[in-house]
């Protein structure tokens, strides 16, 4: 058997069955979803019965920056890419990658964490084409963003952007700009670019 038909093997089987979304968002909106447990109980042993292994890589991962929530808090935002280098070990004809692009946020150590979770679940979806009812969910919360930067943001912005050392001055003003852009703040954004502007004239 080679992978591609270890895979629709798979696909078979789990097209009888699918995987139900019988897990409820409580934060927010409400709606049903399916949680990385639903898809690791499902596949483990199918994966097993038709030959075939998955093994995570993360291949880049980026920090985006903070944002503040509804809830007052403050939330990390973690985007990354995994890919599955050993789809189709030990099929025939040897492994297949897949690549799926995973974010989340959290307000303590786990941005990075649920981003894999959601990169490995959405890659079992969408390479297996496991069925359900609704429309696909990015995470079992629901955080209501703030449009706007905090003061206390764009003025520690401000003083990065003013004692940066030389060599990471313009990716510093290129962040900061970019953090304004996301929460959508006009006049953060021309703040951060004056104060760019304001140390290059000071430098020439």
């Amino acid at each position: 058997m080679n992978v591609y038909q270890a895979i629709n093997a798979v696909q078979a089987d789990l097209s009888q069955v699918g995987i139900a979304k019988n897990r409820t968002n409580t934060q927010g909106a409400g709606f049903k979803f399916r949680g990385i447990d639903d898809v690791l109980n499902a596949l483990s042993p199918l994966l097993a019965k038709h030959g075939l292994v998955i093994i995570p890589r993360v291949i880049s991962r980026w920090n985006r920056w903070q944002q503040q929530v509804a809830a007052a808090a403050w939330l990390s935002r973690r985007l990354g890419q995994a890919r599955s280098p050993g789809l189709g070990e030990p099929a025939e004809d040897g492994s297949k990658t897949s690549r799926m692009i995973g974010e989340a946020m959290d307000s303590g150590d786990k941005a990075t964490n649920k981003a894999m979770s959601a990169a490995y679940k959405y890659a079992a979806f969408q390479t297996f084409a496991i069925p359900t009812e609704g429309t696909p969910d990015a995470d079992a919360e629901t955080h209501e963003v703030i449009r706007g930067m905090d003061p206390h943001t764009l003025a520690d912005w401000l003083q990065a952007i003013e004692q940066c050392d030389d060599d990471s001055f313009a990716a510093m003003v290129a962040d900061g700009l970019a953090a304004a852009q996301e929460v959508r703040d006009r006049e953060a954004w021309v703040a951060i670019r004056a104060a760019g502007k304001k140390r290059e004239g000071a430098t020439t």
